[in-house]
């Protein structure tokens, strides 16, 4: 090896792996390592999107509506709102159709007893006032056995095996307790109660009382009932009880489709068609007949007939509305 080579620490065996003994450089390399500080901060830097200072993510101030950009402090973020509405518009907007458009969930759930997916069909479940529970017409009609595995014979509540209520008044009882519990479904039924007036065994009743119905529909809604939301948005829509409303309408409408709710999903795209937005009311029509809502697939045909869908679309909402229910996911 030549002085010049040994200087540059250069060698002429290039397969060379022992470094420190081939070429003596080894030990010069790890010492050049050894010395090289690693910084360990990890926070990221980031730019104000007004004044261009620079700052890290921790400290900066971002967009509570779009998250798309950061300031240093509030006062750049107002000074900035302006050039910045229409990006976040556009963006929120973005962000609540992949919300809206996402598949939902079933909108009755399991069964408490076969944890099979409850039916869509009004006649393929049943409400019990004893426990506040829906449970498949399976469950349902099922035969109903004693601990040492005797079959009852007097029909009782295949959850909770309560008999049935002796008189209406006594349902309306067992449903006003399951109302203090927070039950979403009762609190929704008792909604419609106050909605048109009952009266029970000819002397008990609830009034007429449609602010009280509103209400309890409301109250029903954030304990869960997409239900509760669905009738707001019909109440909005069509004007019952309250003032015609259609932006609040379809507010409700949405939260009542999100939570798997067909009905809503199918007005959201009978509102869409109106408005001349087919792709939208098509999106809605083909979620609304995977959740079982058959009124929906007469309208994709009609979207199909005048050009406003495809074949292939008609086909696989056809498919869907002849699949069973609990066999779709």
């Amino acid at each position: 090896m030549s002085n010049k080579e040994k200087e540059d620490g250069l060698c002429e065996n290039k397969l060379c792996i022992d470094l420190d003994s081939q070429c003596g450089i080894g030990s010069s390399l790890t010492q050049g390592i050894g010395s090289i500080s690693i910084n360990n901060n990890t926070d990221n830097i980031s730019v104000c999107a007004n004044c261009g200072k620079e700052g890290s993510d921790n400290d900066m101030n971002v967009c509570n509506k779009c998250n798309l950009v950061k300031y240093c402090n509030a006062a750049c973020k107002k000074k900035h709102r302006s050039k910045h509405k229409k990006q976040c518009e556009r963006r929120v907007a973005e962000l609540h159709d992949e919300e809206l458009f996402k598949e939902p969930p079933s909108q009755y759930g399991d069964c408490p007893i076969c944890f099979l997916r409850i039916p869509s069909l009004p006649n393929g479940r049943k409400y019990y006032e004893c426990c506040g529970k829906e449970i498949c017409c399976g469950c349902v009609y099922a035969p109903v056995y004693d601990n040492q595995g005797n079959k009852i014979a007097k029909k009782t509540c295949p959850f909770c095996r309560l008999p049935k209520p002796t008189s209406d008044l006594e349902s309306f009882e067992r449903a006003m307790k399951l109302t203090e519990k927070d039950n979403a479904i009762a609190i929704h039924n008792l909604g419609w109660d106050y909605r048109d007036g009952t009266v029970i065994d000819g002397k008990y009743g609830l009034p007429q009382n449609h602010s009280k119905a509103l209400e309890l529909w409301h109250r029903a809604g954030e304990l869960g009932s997409v239900e509760a939301y669905c009738d707001i948005g019909s109440a909005y829509h069509l004007g019952e009880i309250v003032e015609v409303d259609e932006k609040k309408a379809r507010h409700y409408y949405e939260l009542a489709a999100m939570g798997g709710n067909a009905q809503s999903r199918h007005n959201l795209g009978i509102l869409e068609r109106d408005e001349g937005i087919m792709d939208r009311a098509l999106k809605h029509f083909m979620i609304a007949v995977r959740g079982g809502y058959t009124d929906s697939l007469k309208q994709i045909q009609n979207l199909y007939t005048n050009g406003h869908a495809t074949k292939e679309d008609y086909t696989k909402a056809l498919q869907s509305s002849s699949i069973p229910k609990r066999d779709q996911e």
